[in-house]
């Protein structure tokens, strides 16, 4: 099995790739720099079948499902599975030996993260999000350390430290763009875009850039959506040399450089923003487990980072006003950027990346008797 020497850290969970790459990011820190043996834990139906193999590390699979926003049936379903993935989690535990057991966040990292608190091996969870989900909220007074985006999570958990979200250099290496007679708009929403922004902007597109002149707008759409929005953006009759439609955006720093405001989700985008230093209008994803968007959402644009807008209330009209309001507003914008730049924390990967390799020969709590 390998040098007993040697850190052997067992990341668990996965799903979205939210979960997934900051997973990814950690793992590559503890081996790079740690020397580190990572293997990850995950379900079958994740980003981490496709990702985690890609990247070069062993993947077991187990089988878990949601309790969150499904069926009655599938909450039977996932009940059911849940003490058959738990012995499957211990047996992993067991035969791979780990020094420390890693949660992201997603199906699997319940069952594992609770597999090696039974066993009494070291635990770290990360929350990238203001109040944690199900699964961390669950294990949060159990673990040995926890690595944090926000302040106002830690009180979730045993030890924990606010470390930030691990996010490339290159994003914080992004410098401040000086406001000039032009601006321009960033419209994203991860992979998958989102299907309000997708639907509403083309919509708006042209008062938008009557209103706000020299505007121009970049826009990701998804996969699924490029072609129907490209459609609709046309068919409004939006000047094409002012608006870039695009499935998947592939060099984010530079994105971000060029952007004056960037319309977008809350989820793990809002540590980007912040590393980037970029002023921004938030919309929630309203389904988003735990809502936990609206109250990433809610923090940022307390810290002054940001305006938000609910998906309930977004109307043409609306957003129209609230992105040619902010665009229009140079020191508005300014002001935003600097207290987004504010709120970010570079360094995030490597503190999480020690705090991993100190729990090595600590103990887990014993799990409390009620």
């Amino acid at each position: 099995m390998g040098d007993r020497s040697s850190l052997r850290v067992l990341i668990a969970g996965g799903g979205t790739g939210g979960h997934v790459i900051p997973g990814l990011a950690i793992a590559r820190e503890l081996r790079d720099v740690h020397g580190a043996e990572v293997r990850f834990v995950g379900t079958a139906r994740g980003l981490e079948t496709k990702l985690v193999p890609e990247a070069g590390f062993p993947l077991e699979l187990i089988r878990v499902g949601q309790l969150k926003n499904v069926s009655l049936a599938t909450r039977v379903r996932t009940m059911l599975d849940l003490p058959l993935g738990l012995m499957r989690c211990v047996g992993l535990v067991r035969s791979f030996r780990p020094d420390v057991v890693v949660g992201v966040g997603g199906y699997a990292s319940g069952p594992a993260m609770m597999a090696a608190i039974l066993l009494r091996v070291p635990t770290l969870a990360y929350e990238p999000n203001a109040v944690p989900g199900m699964t961390n909220r669950l294990v949060g007074k159990y673990v040995r350390a926890a690595a944090v985006n926000f302040s106002e999570t830690a009180m979730y958990f045993r030890n924990a430290t606010v470390t930030g979200v691990p996010v490339r250099d290159e994003v914080f290496a992004v410098p401040d763009r000086l406001l000039g007679p032009t601006r321009r708009l960033l419209v994203t929403a991860g992979s998958n875009g989102a299907k309000i922004f997708n639907e509403t902007m083309p919509g708006i597109a042209v008062r938008l850039l009557d209103r706000v002149p020299g505007l121009t707008i970049v826009h990701q759409t998804g996969e699924k959506a490029l072609a129907a929005t490209r459609e609709a953006y046309a068919k409004a009759g939006v000047d094409p040399a002012r608006v870039e439609v695009s499935a998947f955006l592939t060099d984010m720093p530079k994105e971000y450089a060029a952007a004056d405001l960037v319309l977008a989700r809350a989820g793990s985008t809002v540590a980007e923003l912040a590393a980037a230093g970029k002023p921004s209008l938030l919309v929630p994803l309203p389904t988003a487990a735990d809502d936990h968007q609206r109250k990433n959402a809610e923090l940022v644009a307390r810290g002054g980072a940001a305006e938000m807008l609910l998906q309930t209330e977004l109307t043409p009209e609306v957003l129209l006003d609230r992105l040619g309001g902010l665009l229009t507003d140079g020191e508005r914008l300014r002001t935003m950027g600097l207290s987004a730049r504010a709120m970010g924390k570079p360094g995030a990967l490597r503190r999480i990346g020690e705090m991993v390799a100190a729990l090595r020969g600590t103990h887990s709590p014993p799990i409390a008797r009620t």
